[in-house]
């Protein structure tokens, strides 16, 4: 199968091109870079020229190909509500190309929607949260596709995708703790954070290209909640700074953007995907990786706050 890729030399982009051609499929990979272009070439994909803002080259890529992922989003979270219509836009631009095709279309969302919505319980795949939460419109464009003759399904993320070279959430947590001499956590930091390797991660969206059933929604999910004061005390022991409760007035200077998402507590089951897809994650999970020491050699988390 030809398939346009997005973010195709993003953090899980990278990760689904390589997974597809391991398993012998064509790759036409988004670049607005000569950078990004030549990592694409190195990888084994064919290079479209473009950006994540020009419809036009996004509509040219998709009516190449027999399929299409779509990985790609910005991540400055400064400007999240922007970036989430700028996603909504591309979802439809693409689904005008493929609409009457039958091809597939496999967007990207979050699991931490399905916190805001029903906090403190498993959240499953069939959780629909409301259409005022930021990328909700993007996951309603991307299922309404289906009844245009579009085999379209999203693959929602956890909000930690690790393995060696993560420059995410995680890492981010580690760089806080740095700079402020304490690994925190929110309460008693018994809240629960999801996680999967980008690796597993990667399956999961080949095969829901290859065999995902259209308007579904799928969890690449592996852990389904990690305790964040475990995660603040493994990362308190390896930089030899106390994990501790943050005052409740000092959060958001403490952890910035993260302040948002860190108290939240975000369980998720895929059980469904697993099912469905015949998906079954064979990566170390979150916890394991953190004790392989990589995280703690220096690399500094790539998300902006503005």
């Amino acid at each position: 199968m030809r398939v346009f890729v997005t973010g195709a030399t993003g953090w899980v982009g990278a990760a689904v091109v390589k997974e597809l051609i391991d398993a012998g499929h064509q790759v036409l990979g988004l670049a607005r870079s000569e950078d990004s272009a030549r990592m694409l070439v190195e990888a084994g994909a064919r290079v479209h020229e473009g950006a994540l803002d020009d419809l036009h080259s996004l509509r040219a890529g998709a009516s190449e190909c027999d399929g299409v992922i779509h990985t790609a989003f910005k991540s400055d979270f400064s400007q999240f509500q922007k970036n989430a219509d700028l996603d909504r836009r591309v979802i439809e631009a693409i689904g005008d190309v493929l609409a009457g095709s039958n091809r597939p279309f496999v967007t990207t969302s979050g699991t931490l929607m399905i916190a805001m919505a029903t906090p403190g319980r498993l959240g499953t795949e069939q959780d629909t949260p409301d259409a005022s939460i930021p990328r909700v419109p993007s996951e309603l464009a991307t299922l309404s596709l289906a009844s245009r003759g579009v085999r379209a399904s999203v693959m929602r993320l956890p909000p930690s995708v690790h393995g060696d070279g993560d420059r995410g959430f995680v890492p981010r947590l580690i760089d806080i703790a740095r700079q402020t001499g304490v690994s925190g956590f929110i309460g008693d930091g018994s809240n629960r954070w999801p996680a999967v390797h980008r690796a597993d991660a990667a399956r999961a969206f080949r095969l829901a290209l290859e065999n995902g059933q259209a308007g579904a929604r799928y969890h690449a999910v592996d852990d389904d909640g990690i305790p964040v004061r475990e995660l603040a005390e493994i990362i308190g022991r390896r930089l030899g700074v106390p994990a501790a409760s943050i005052d409740p007035d000092k959060i958001q200077a403490h952890f910035g953007f993260l302040a948002m998402f860190i108290g939240l507590d975000a369980p998720v089951s895929s059980m469904q995907t697993r099912e469905q897809l015949g998906w079954t994650p064979v990566e170390r999970g979150l916890l394991a990786d953190l004790a392989q020491g990589r995280y703690f050699d220096g690399t500094k988390s790539k998300f902006t706050s503005g």
